[in-house]
This record gives structure tokens, C-alpha cells and sequence, in this order.
């Protein structure tokens, strides 16, 4: 037990908050929300958002710029990978890197609306590419 009850977020050493560029929070807000169903609260111009396991949270902060292909970049884990960049292209998200074999999983990389490079990746028991 760390202190904190039961909450997902309070892990020791666990990534848990993220703060996402976004010159239109509100509209950033919405593409996540679509894109992978984050929950997202809060005004307009500063939404925030929890992901789907509950285990990390954030905001999207207006005034900063993407880092584009530089900075650090999350992977966000899906069950689908094909059905979850269906829905990341029909609300605005361009991809970067199409989907990729790594060992047994399936990565590929997309542009939000805002800019911001990030990574969806799929668990895929067949191994893929190590044929």
C-alpha cells in the first residue's frame, strides 16, 4: 500500500500525469475522447483527461508548441490497432509510420491534430515479421 488508497494513480515510480500541447484543448480534448475514449472534464480552455485504465491523468495546456518528432513520445496500448487508426484519421489524426512489426506487437505512429507525435501499439500473439 503506498498511502494514497486505492487510487490507480498513486504508483511509486509509475508515469501518471502528462500535460499535452494544444493550441485548441477543447478540440484536443475531443480527438482523444474519440480517438482511444479518454474521459475528459473540466472548461473548455483547459480540459482535463483520464486515460482508460485510470492509471495516468493530464491536462491539455494551450501556449506551448508540439514537439513534433522530438521530445519524448508515449505509446498509448489498444486492443485493435486497425479499428482504433480508423478513428484517429476520421477525427483528424495523420499518420507518421504506418503499422510495424516489433517482435510480437504492431506499432505505428500518428500526428494529433495539434502535432503532437504519438505512438499506438498492439499486442499480436501471431509474431508478425519474425517469420
Amino acid at each position: 500500500m503506498n498511502g494514497e488508497g486505492d487510487n490507480p494513480v498513486f504508483r511509486d515510480g509509475g508515469i501518471s500525469y502528462i500535460q499535452i500541447p494544444a493550441q485548441d484543448p477543447a478540440a484536443a480534448a475531443r480527438f482523444y475522447a474519440a480517438a482511444f475514449a479518454w474521459q475528459v472534464s473540466g472548461p473548455p480552455r483547459a480540459p482535463r483527461f483520464e486515460d482508460g485504465t485510470g492509471h495516468v491523468i493530464g491536462k491539455f495546456v494551450p501556449g506551448r508548441s508540439a514537439p513534433g518528432d522530438d521530445g519524448v513520445r508515449p505509446f498509448v496500448y489498444v486492443d485493435n490497432l486497425d479499428a482504433t487508426l480508423a478513428r484517429i484519421a476520421a477525427n483528424g489524426g495523420e499518420m507518421v509510420t504506418d503499422p510495424y512489426p516489433e517482435g510480437d506487437l504492431r506499432v505505428a505512429v500518428f500526428r494529433d491534430p495539434e502535432g503532437n507525435a504519438v505512438g499506438v501499439w498492439q499486442h499480436d500473439p501471431r509474431e508478425i515479421g519474425t517469420g
